[in-house]
């Protein structure tokens, strides 16, 4: 089994948030103590960063879980429990990431580049955090949020100097085998190559100046064929190998068991890479023909080489560094690389409509705003009212036309929508409270709204 794998799942799970505690003071001499519960500890991260060390996903193929640790749970004396500890999980620098529906989330392609796959969750407040004028013994807390889990899919684009392409069997992998240290699967069949081979090439090394010398890094891109840009064969994975590579090296075969006649060859692979992406077609380039020491055919101004008997290759290599040398040179200049922090954007607070009656309010602020304990506790529930109101939620409910009973959930919370004459909200008014309690026993569900008043 090969050790190189471009492509692989994750799922990561980000710590949760400890529970904030309530507790009141007791000690000797203090006829009332008030609230002292401490916050619980905001969950881990699970975050991705680039890393030149790593070569390959093979991590990830029999172990895709990645999971921080969670906070801890408040305590009384208004001690805070401990944070959780974030997970840091390397991968290969060219690494991009996606969605399980296919969209693009992130391309860590520079090292050290970081994005946050999963964001822990907050710790919950205790009670000594809701005292007030207004609210001299609150008897509630919040719950830790719950951390993110996301599965996500993993690529690997590989970051090579110069990539070898060319028809199966052209001869790459005997190239990258005479003009490295690499030592590919090589045989006189079609898709000997299966997976990307990388080989370090070092030019002009001397024993007396080592440090002249230039190296860089060759790909041996498994072979092409005719259709690869619409997928056919591997061609997708064949081919996003090659989006990266500074300098492209096509070889073509001149033997007389090529499929096709070396212009044909040159015509159908430049049709490929442009139709896969057209810029790859203005990258730096060179045409070799390949396999000079039994070539049946000639095609003029091109290089022609023999990975068997070593005809041209000094040459090729020579060709190649420069051309790669100038690429560098045009990047470092058009960009001085800076690490990169990335963080996904807020969610925004949405509404959706779930039946005919009932209705979804989706975003992380709204799930936020309803975590505590005891939702039959009548000061946790105006606590609750009275974020939604500050979050828009009761306009947005407004405004998308919700009526009178209509049942609206928000993560664990769900109630029923009330308006009348004076105005409309989320909460009632003091003699309600009974038949609250009621119905969350009757129904496990909690009512915030009545028919004959507002909040």
């Amino acid at each position: 089994m090969s050790a190189f794998v471009d492509s692989a799942q994750l799922h990561a799970k980000a710590g949760n948030g400890g529970a904030g505690c309530v507790s009141f003071r007791r000690e000797a001499h203090v006829a009332k103590g008030g609230p002292d519960g401490g916050d619980g500890g905001r969950g881990g991260d699970v975050w991705l960063e680039a890393d030149h060390n790593q070569a390959s996903l093979l991590g990830f193929r029999d172990h895709p879980f990645r999971r921080a640790t969670d906070g801890q749970h408040g305590t009384s004396k208004r001690q805070h429990g401990s944070r959780g500890k974030d997970t840091i999980v390397m991968v290969p620098v060219g690494t991009t990431v996606y969605d399980v529906d296919g969209e693009v989330l992130i391309d860590l392609k520079g090292p050290g580049d970081r994005w946050l796959a999963a964001e822990g969750g907050l710790g919950g407040q205790g009670n000594a955090r809701f005292l007030s004028n207004q609210r001299r013994a609150p008897a509630f807390a919040e719950q830790g949020e719950v951390g993110e889990e996301r599965w996500f899919n993993l690529e690997l684009k590989l970051q090579a100097d110069v990539a070898l392409i060319g028809f199966p069997n052209v001869g790459k992998s005997t190239l990258i085998s005479r003009i490295s240290a690499a030592r590919p699967k090589i045989a006189d069949y079609p898709f000997t190559t299966l997976v990307p081979n990388l080989g370090v090439v070092r030019v002009g090394a001397r024993a007396s100046r080592p440090g002249d010398a230039t190296e860089f890094v060759v790909a041996d891109i498994p072979g092409l064929i005719e259709g690869a840009a619409q997928g056919r064969g591997l061609g997708h994975d064949f081919l996003r190998h090659v989006e990266r590579a500074r300098v492209l090296c096509v070889l073509l075969d001149l033997s007389e068991t090529a499929s096709l006649l070396p212009g044909e060859q040159l015509d159908v692979l430049l049709r490929e890479l442009g139709e896969y992406r057209s810029d790859l077609l203005e990258r730096p380039r060179v045409v070799v023909g390949s396999k000079g020491d039994v070539a049946a055919h000639e095609l003029d101004g091109i290089e022609t080489i023999s990975a068997i008997t070593g005809d041209g290759l000094d040459l090729l290599v020579a060709h190649l560094a420069r051309l790669v040398t100038d690429a560098r040179a045009i990047e470092a200049e058009a960009l001085e690389y800076d690490v990169v922090v990335h963080r996904p954007i807020p969610d925004e607070i949405t509404l959706e409509r779930e039946g005919e009656r009932e209705w979804i309010v989706n975003g992380r602020a709204a799930r936020r705003a309803v975590r505590f304990h005891d939702l039959t506790d009548d000061e946790a529930l105006a606590e609750i009212v009275h974020r939604l109101r500050e979050l828009g939620v009761e306009r947005l409910l407004t405004r998308a036309g919700v009526r009178d009973g209509d049942l609206v959930t928000i993560g664990t919370l769900s109630f029923e929508w009330w308006r009348d004459a004076v105005g409309s909200g989320l909460g009632r008014g003091e003699h309600h409270r009974a038949t609250r309690r009621e119905r969350l026993a009757r129904h496990g569900r909690l009512d915030l709204g009545d028919d004959d008043g507002d909040a």
